[in-house]
């Protein structure tokens, strides 16, 4: 194997032992966002954007490159050679055996190349969703206390205004009860006080018909000595 295929092959087992550890189930992907988010990637991150392009470029180069030596090394080739040098064919084995080998090696390189790019991405994201489902979580169940609170006051409050409204009625009430007792014992003072002054004015008025009786009788005996006075004066003249 030449020293291109060995670099070749000795990165796609790279790049087999990262997808490996980035598929380990006990890592998180909070933990591989952490990580992925250090400094030092900040800072080659132009170098890893130029890398991740030109390994592709490298790559597509040797795949096809391998897909030439597979198609060179052909079958229809090999037997129209075999007839006039007979140990070629076992080289002609050879050589499209390493091809195959080679267009392997570049084609999976390739392919776990563009497969650990986008795994990280998809970790990434799974790490912003983990992390936007527990923000979310947290303000859902900050929500659910919230209203639970709320219910609760509400409550506390509708019962306060119904022992407010109870106490309210009950007051009403007793004031009520009072100002009928308070009008009823005026009433039964204003009803003595009529009877009372009904007697007055019925003592009053058989008073005045006394009164009156005697007036009559006293104009009477008035009458009666003016009458024995003219008759005494008429004698003594």
């Amino acid at each position: 194997m030449t020293l291109q295929w060995t670099a070749v092959a000795l990165f796609l087992y790279i790049e087999i032992g990262i997808l490996l550890l980035l598929c380990l189930p006990f890592i998180s992907a909070q933990r591989w966002q952490m990580i992925f988010n250090l400094n030092i990637w900040n800072r080659v991150a132009w170098v890893w954007k130029r890398g991740f392009l030109a390994m592709i470029i490298i790559l597509i180069v040797l795949f096809l490159d391998a897909v030439r030596e597979v198609r060179k090394y052909s079958g229809a080739q090999i037997n129209k050679e075999s007839k006039m040098y007979p140990n070629m064919i076992d080289h002609v084995h050879m050589k499209l055996f390493r091809s195959q080998r080679n267009l392997y090696i570049s084609g999976f390189a390739l392919l776990l190349w563009l497969v650990m790019q986008r795994v990280i991405q998809l970790i990434n994201q799974l790490a912003a969703a983990v992390n936007t489902n527990s923000a979310l979580h947290v303000q859902i169940e900050d929500a659910n206390k919230a209203a639970k609170r709320y219910m609760e006051e509400t409550e506390q409050l509708e019962q306060a205004l119904k022992d407010c409204t109870d106490e309210s009625k009950a007051e009403g009430n007793e004031r009520l009860r009072n100002e009928v007792s308070q009008l009823k014992q005026e009433l039964k003072t204003s009803a003595e006080a009529l009877n009372k002054s009904k007697s007055e004015a019925d003592a009053i008025k058989k008073q005045t018909e006394a009164l009156a009786k005697d007036y009559d009788h006293l104009l009477q005996n008035q009458m009666k000595l003016q009458a024995c006075t003219e008759i005494e004066d008429k004698k003594d003249i």
